[in-house]
């Protein structure tokens, strides 16, 4: 984009309320991923001698450690705060990769058509039809589960949905008349698709890749809550609930924040990504 239609889109961002409490909770889970060996001063997996009860039980929310301790004596916020770089890793790295797995099959499919776009979306359709979560369960069976492994399991099976969105898009944009003008002058497919359907195509790309982030951390949750994601000792919110999940009675904290912390980060970048989505949307122009 263009710097002052850039510019016009943060504006515009920020004028909106639910918006502006997205970026707010994603700039602090940034923050927090980020500054979490200054802010705590504990080690993710240090377990600590004054961490447990002395009949063994995790500590409820104190002056020392903040959200308890886990039934391992280990600082929770601590934990929680390193888990936020495993959910944001993932989110992005998953996210990115599938973005582009899915642009480049939808553009492809859309502007080549043919027996090469039925191919690519039979192929497509095929991947639709399984659920999600059950095909990232089979293939993180296969691979040894490790972050990036999961990672790219995620992307695997999240790129789908970008591929069909594209797929439409690129189709109409290719009946165009200003693409037929292209190809009358000669112009090649590469500068085609460079120049003209792939500009056009950027903020669908933006909505797709803000929206995608929120459902590839819930998903990594859910594989690690499974016990086939992030396998501990790594930190991550999913294994954190799984590790602590039969203290869920004697010790709800231990599942509170770390659940609190997904659906916040889950929420924040669904917000972004409406917002991003209604902007962006030339239908949606002159009605703010």
């Amino acid at each position: 984009m263009p710097a002052k239609p850039r510019a016009g889109v943060w504006r515009r961002l920020l004028k909106r309320p639910l918006a502006l409490l997205g970026l707010t909770i994603v700039a602090i889970v940034v923050a927090g991923a980020i500054l979490a060996p200054w802010l705590t001063g504990y080690d993710p997996n240090e377990q600590m001698f004054d961490g447990l009860t002395l009949e063994g039980s995790p500590l409820p929310p104190n002056a020392k450690f903040w959200l308890g301790t886990d039934l391992l004596g280990r600082d929770l916020l601590t934990r929680i705060l390193f888990g936020a770089r495993t959910s944001l890793i993932i989110g992005i790295v998953a996210n990115g990769v599938a973005l582009l797995i899915g642009t480049l099959v939808g553009v492809t499919a859309g502007y080549f058509r043919g027996w090469i776009g039925s191919a690519l979306m039979r192929f497509t359709d095929l991947m639709m039809a399984f659920p999600a979560l059950l095909l990232a369960i089979c293939l993180a069976a296969v691979f040894e589960p490790s972050l990036w492994i999961v990672a790219m399991v995620i992307a695997l099976v999240n790129w789908v949905q970008t591929a069909r969105v594209i797929y439409t898009e690129t189709s109409s944009l290719s009946e165009r008349e200003f693409i037929d003008a292209e190809r009358t002058i000669g112009a090649s497919a590469p500068r085609i698709l460079l120049r003209h359907i792939l500009p056009h195509l950027l903020p669908t790309i933006i909505v797709w890749g803000t929206l995608g982030i929120s459902t590839t951390v819930l998903l990594e949750a859910t594989l690690s809550y499974l016990g086939i994601g992030v396998q501990p000792p790594t930190a991550s919110w999913g294994n954190i609930i799984f590790e602590n999940q039969t203290y869920f009675q004697a010790a709800p904290w231990l599942v509170f924040f770390p659940g609190a912390a997904i659906l916040a980060l889950a929420l924040a970048f669904n917000l972004i990504g409406d917002a991003l989505r209604d902007i962006l949307d030339p239908t949606q122009r002159g009605r703010e």
